[in-house]
Parts: C-alpha cells; sequence; structure tokens
C-alpha cells in the first residue's frame, strides 16, 4: 500500500480507507482491589475497524489479547445474558412482566465488593501501574440494554464516550442500533475497572412479633409516602425517565440507594438526619423499581397514551379518577413487597362536614368508616395489579400514617382475604385513626397489625365510638369529658356503644409511646403495650385542653389541626429513633425494658387515671338523668368497669417490663441472626447522630421548620 493511500481521511461511510491488519489489543477486566479472577471465562464481544467481529473468554485473571487486527480503535462489549443457575437471576430474566436482560456481567459485578466502606471510587488500583491506559467502567458502559441499571456514579477515569459517538457517525465498524461498548486503542494494554454494582436498601424484618428495627425503619417508609414519586418527564416519557427530585421516592429508590448513597432526607425542609438502617446487598436485590425502556416492553410506548406504562404509573399512586386524594407507592425485592399510604394533605377543606357514616366492607365482614373505604376501594385495582405482576410468595408489608394507616388497614385485610392468593401480610401504622367497626376487628383478628400511637396524638381517638354514623359528628349527652390537673386527667366516652349499629374500634396491637423526664431533664419516652384506652384518651384531653360534656366540633377540628404530636417528621420518627437506640443499649448492657424510675412515673399516671374512673363511676351513680330515673344505664357501668380492669391489667403488664431482659429478636427481628446485621449496624453508626446518644436515649427535639409543616394533619383522618 502506497504513502498516499496511508494519508487519505481515516473513514468513509462505513469502512476505513486502509483495511491493514497488524494493530493488536489487550485488556483485563479487574475488581477495584485489582483482582480479575472474578471475571475470569467471562464470554466477550470485540468488534474492529472494519467490522470484523472477534469472541472469545477472559482467562482466569480477566485477561484477553487479540492479535493481527485491522488498523484502528476497536468496540469492546460484554453483552451475553446470564444462562446459570441462580434462581433469582432466572426469575429476573424469565418473568412475563419487565423481563430484564441481565448479562454475565452483570451477574459478576454484583458479586465482587467495593474497596471502600462507603462505596467511593478508589484511585490507587493495583493493576493500574501495568496498564497502558485505565479506565473506570460500570456493567452500564459494556453492556446494550441498561434502562434497568443505575446512573452512572462520579468517577475520575472515565472511559472517552465521545470516542464511541464519534465511530458511530462515521459508520465504522459493525452498525448496532444503539451506542454500546468501550472503545479500546489498538497496541495499548487497557486495564478496567469495574465498578462492584450493590446496592443498599432498607433492613426490614419479615416476621409477625414487633422489633424496634422495624418501628424505626417503617416510620420513614410511611413518611416518605408523602413525597412526590419524581419522576422526569412525569407523564408521556418517550425514550427514557430520569428522577431528579431529591427527596422522593423515584430519586431514593432508583438513584440513591441504586448507587449505594446512604438517603436520610424525606423531606425538603428536614433538618435532623434520620439515616435506615441499610443492608448492601447484590443489586439485584434491592427494592425495584422497574425499567423503562419501549424498544425492549412494547407497554413502555409513547404511542398507547392513556394505557402507556412507565415507572410512575407501577409504582405511584395519586388518586385522580376518584379525588379522594389518596397517594401510596409500592416496590419489592426477592423477599418483600412494600406499599407504603399516604393521607390527605392537602388542608384547604380542613374543616368540612363530618362524615363519620359506615359502609359496608364488601371484601370481608362488618363495616368500615366510609371516606376511608372509598379511598380504600380506589387504590385496590392499582395494588392487585402491581402483585399480580411481582408477588413470588414475599412477605408483603404494609405501613402508613394517620388516615394512610386507617386506608392501610382496610387493604391489608381486603388483601388478606382474597381467595387462592396467600398473600402473607404485616402491617404496622402510625397514629391510625379507627377505620372500622367492631365486627370487621373481630374478623380481621388474624391480621398482624403492630398499632403505634403517640402519646398525645388525638388523631387514634376519633372517629369515637360513641360518634353518631350518619349525622353530627356530636352528639349531646354521648360523651363525659372531664380533666384534672395532674398527669393522669383523661377524656373518656361513656356511651362506648353506638346506638344503632356496632361502634367504632381499633384493630391491632397497640404500642404507645407514653413520656418521661429523664434524670437531667431531657423528654424521652417509653414504648410498651398498655392493654387500655385510657392512656391513649389522656393524651387527647391534654393535647386540646378541652372542658365541658361537649365541644364545640368547629373549635376542636381547629385544635386537631395545631396538634404537633401527630407529625411523623417532629414526632413518631423521633420517639421511634429513641426507642430503638433504648432497646440497642438495653440489649447491649443486659438490663431490663424499663428502668426502675420509669417504672414509678408510669406506674404513678396509671394508678391516677384508674382512680379517675372510680370517681366517675361513683358520679354517675349520683348523677339523675333527663328521664328522671335515678339509676344509670348499665352499658355506662359496664364500659366503666371494663376500662378499670384494663387499667389493672396494664399496671401489671408494666410490672413485668421491670425484669423482662430483651434479646437480639426484639430489637432487630428476623436480622437477629444474619451474618450481615454486624456491616449493616457499623454503616447505622458510623454516622455521627446515631452514637451521640446519652446513657438513656431522650428524644431529638424537632426544629422549627419542621413543627407542623411536614406531614399536615389531615382532617379526612379524623371524620
Amino acid at each position: 500500500m502506497s504513502l498516499d493511500a496511508r494519508k487519505q481521511p481515516f473513514f468513509n461511510n462505513s469502512r476505513p480507507a486502509c483495511p491493514l491488519r497488524g494493530d493488536w489489543v489487550s485488556f483485563r477486566l479487574v475488581d477495584e482491589l485489582g483482582v480479575g479472577r472474578g471475571y475470569g471465562g467471562l464470554p466477550y464481544t470485540l468488534h474492529d475497524s472494519a467490522g470484523q467481529r472477534y469472541e472469545g473468554r477472559l482467562d482466569v485473571d480477566g485477561f484477553a489479547k487479540l492479535e493481527d487486527m485491522y488498523c484502528g480503535p476497536v468496540v469492546l462489549l460484554f453483552d451475553t445474558l446470564y444462562t446459570g443457575v441462580d434462581q433469582l437471576y432466572r426469575r429476573l430474566t424469565a418473568r412475563s412482566s419487565y423481563p430484564l436482560p441481565i448479562t454475565e456481567l452483570q451477574f459478576r459485578a454484583e458479586h465482587t465488593r467495593f474497596a471502600t466502606p462507603d462505596g467511593s471510587c478508589t484511585e490507587n488500583n493495583p493493576a493500574r501501574q501495568l496498564a497502558t491506559k485505565f479506565y473506570q467502567v460500570e456493567v452500564r458502559d459494556l453492556v446494550r440494554h441498561v434502562a434497568h441499571l443505575p446512573p452512572i456514579a462520579p468517577r475520575t477515569h472515565q472511559p472517552q464516550r465521545h470516542a464511541l459517538k464519534m465511530l458511530a457517525e462515521l459508520g465504522f465498524g459493525a452498525p448496532e442500533p444503539t451506542l454500546a461498548g468501550v472503545v479500546l486503542f489498538p497496541n495499548n494494554h487497557t486495564v478496567l475497572e469495574v465498578r462492584p454494582l450493590r446496592a443498599l436498601r432498607p433492613a426490614l424484618s419479615s416476621e409477625d412479633s414487633f422489633s424496634a428495627l422495624n418501628l424505626y425503619q417503617l416510620s420513614l417508609i410511611a413518611a416518605l409516602s408523602y413525597c412526590d414519586f419524581g419522576q422526569e418527564p412525569p407523564v408521556k416519557p418517550t425514550d427514557q425517565v430520569h428522577f431528579p427530585l431529591s427527596p422522593s421516592v423515584g430519586n431514593l429508590f432508583a438513584e440513591q440507594l441504586s448507587c449505594c448513597v446512604e438517603a436520610w432526607k424525606i423531606d425538603p425542609e428536614q433538618v435532623q438526619r434520620f439515616y435506615p438502617l441499610y443492608e448492601e446487598v447484590p443489586y439485584s436485590r434491592r427494592f425495584e423499581i422497574l425499567p423503562f425502556d419501549p424498544q425492549l416492553y412494547p407497554q413502555n410506548r409513547p404511542e398507547l397514551g392513556k394505557e402507556q406504562e412507565h415507572p410512575a404509573s407501577l409504582h405511584f399512586f395519586d388518586d385522580e379518577k376518584f379525588g379522594t386524594d389518596t397517594q401510596a407507592f409500592i416496590t419489592h425485592h426477592d423477599e418483600v413487597i412494600l406499599i407504603s399510604v399516604r393521607g390527605t394533605f392537602s388542608s384547604a377543606d380542613a374543616v368540612r362536614d363530618a362524615n363519620a357514616h359506615q359502609v359496608p366492607f364488601a371484601d370481608g365482614i362488618g363495616k368500615a368508616h366510609e371516606g376511608f373505604y372509598q379511598a380504600y376501594r380506589a387504590m385496590r385495582d392499582f395494588v392487585l395489579s402491581y402483585l399480580s405482576q411481582f408477588h413470588i410468595g414475599q412477605r408483603v408489608v404494609i405501613c402508613g400514617h394517620s388516615l394512610g394507616g386507617a386506608i392501610a388497614l382496610l387493604l391489608a385485610e381486603g388483601l388478606r382475604r382474597i381467595p387462592d392468593r396467600d398473600y402473607n401480610i404485616l402491617l404496622y401504622t402510625y397514629g391510625a385513626p379507627r377505620a372500622a367497626d367492631s365486627e370487621f376487628v373481630a374478623g380481621a383478628s388474624a391480621l398482624v397489625h403492630h398499632r403505634i400511637v403517640n402519646h398525645n396524638d388525638p388523631v387514634p381517638s376519633v372517629p369515637a365510638p360513641w360518634m353518631n354514623t350518619t349525622a353530627k359528628l356530636w352528639v349531646p349527652g354521648a360523651v363525659t369529658l372531664f380533666s384534672a390537673p395532674t398527669p393522669g386527667g383523661l377524656l373518656f366516652a361513656a356511651g362506648l356503644v353506638r346506638f344503632g349499629g356496632n361502634p367504632y374500634q381499633h384493630h391491632g396491637e397497640q404500642q404507645h409511646f407514653m413520656p418521661i423526664t429523664l434524670p437531667d431533664g431531657t423528654p424521652s419516652s417509653v414504648l410498651w403495650k398498655p392493654g387500655c384506652e385510657s392512656i391513649q384518651e389522656a393524651g387527647v384531653n391534654r393535647a386540646l385542653k378541652l372542658h365541658g360534656d361537649t365541644p364545640l366540633r368547629e373549635n376542636f377540628l381547629r385544635q386537631l389541626f395545631q396538634a404537633s404530636q401527630h407529625f411523623m417528621t417532629a414526632s413518631y420518627i423521633p420517639a421511634a429513633w429513641a426507642t430503638l437506640r433504648r432497646w440497642q443499649q438495653a440489649l447491649d448492657i443486659q438490663g431490663s425494658l424499663v428502668t426502675q424510675r420509669e417504672y414509678e412515673l408510669v406506674d404513678r399516671a396509671l394508678e391516677t387515671m384508674r382512680q379517675q374512673l372510680r370517681d366517675k363511676r361513683r358520679e354517675l351513680d349520683r348523677r339523675p338523668v333527663p328521664n328522671g330515673r335515678s339509676h344509670v344505664p348499665e352499658h355506662y357501668h359496664q364500659a366503666l368497669n371494663a376500662e378499670i380492669d384494663r387499667l389493672h391489667t396494664s399496671r401489671r403488664r408494666l410490672e413485668s417490663l421491670r425484669w423482662r431482659r430483651l434479646e437480639a429478636r426484639d430489637v432487630y427481628g428476623s436480622h437477629a441472626q444474619s451474618v450481615h446485621l454486624q456491616g449493616c449496624l457499623n454503616r447505622w453508626f458510623s454516622h455521627r447522630e446515631n452514637r451521640e446518644s446519652p446513657p438513656v436515649a431522650s428524644i431529638p427535639a424537632a426544629a422549627p421548620s419542621e413543627r407542623g409543616r411536614a406531614q399536615p394533619l389531615d382532617i379526612d383522618s379524623i371524620v
């Protein structure tokens, strides 16, 4: 070939000007420690400048070399699909909805580990010293289909993407529909450091029993339901989607956790940092946000209009059709399907007419609050559609705050009763109102439900069992309201049996945050199962500071709207964090669940309440009733006596806690014996917020911006 020919432009429409052979290229795939054995035997594909295709396998150390190639750069791909025997990956690649194009490279990268504890990119890979060129690459750099993979993490030595784009525009090499692969330059040895494909996921216990881990973790997830999904574009995407909004549901799961970033913010104005306990897992075991790729998935195509599927439509429910203002999100991994339900967020209709009307619960037995039931029915098909596609026997964990807790209860029971589905459901609710009547509650007794109540949160006290369910919110004379300056003052409904139907009743095992003052004067709380209603009602009375028999409904609603004990970021989450720390400390020192001082404070309050109920019983015996009869209706006495007995039982429960020693399962549930627990805790305790706590953890005070702004009280959860 003449020298003049060599001086011609290197490319024309599709071929190099000079098809000269003689170039060579070598490359090696290594992990962040410089070891290539994790990629040994991996199949690769390489295209040279003349479009020639080469296939081969890396040797045991992740190395390959090709000689006598056409002159010019080459493009390297590792696009062979996974064909191994691991059941998780076989299910993901073969599932009927959104099968994933998982490659052999992805599988290998998921089973390597980071060189640094926080997953940041390294700069001192030992294999770099032996390379002519060195690139830090990710799986998505080397495969064709990338919609299911995480975004690129920050890196210093990135491959030259512009070279790949240039080659494609010039028609270089084999024609390919998309830009894919890494460009290697001839007569060079290139080392490619493959970033481990790992993710973080919030650790959740799958056991029925209550755990401090789930108490804290699900309080954060319940609060996250108040965020937007954060997808761009939010509707009618054409080729790809992004999740730039932080905090948002999509940004957390699809970007931050997928890139092993320890996210903590669940509200734009949040100041305190509450980190979930994260476990590091292979990327395919993360909480999944489904891919968007119109080329692979026909249901993603924009021409479908309203029927088009995309991540926001699959994972996020924001009710418009029924106008219930209900919001929820759903995601999953191979062990858990997670559903979080939000209540009404708007305060524009805060003082609207009450509607405590009961309607039949069509999916089970008993009756439910009409407003809550409408919201449940609005989202039911959304949840069932997701479960029909991605439920493979996982534990279905549902959580919700306020109205979201009431809807979550109806949803959980509705799913539990679906014939032949066998959904194994675990429910945690925070500050939830009563959602249904006593018949519903009895029929749902098999549903595992841990109901969390903060001491002065008024919302769990409504709708009250004595509420008229068809007309007015307050029935004159139906409630006896009394207060006292002592900590034991309480609001007690004398007419606990509603005439004309079954009373509203709480479902689930109540876990109650009861406030105490630590020796240094800081506020904290004891979490325990009191087994009675009076403690809850006492908190309401102190929160509202009402007096008299029949409080004005409008004033009541306005006072409820100021009830800061109902908020998640200002009350429930800090109390849940303090409980987790206290239980961890008790486990470490083999201490009791309740200290002597705590026992004395709470026991004194319980005895005060019990004495007040006895006084009220005597007062009712002496009080003439409007019709002139001298005796009080028997059901008044029955209600009072039952509650007095429950308070006595509560005191016995409290006393037993003085001697009870916590076990690891009380704190961490199914993670107690996990080999990965210590790594999870090391990561959590690396944050100073989780280390700097007094001997008995107090509740962190909310910042001014967090008091009442995050998760405003939703009046729909009351009426």
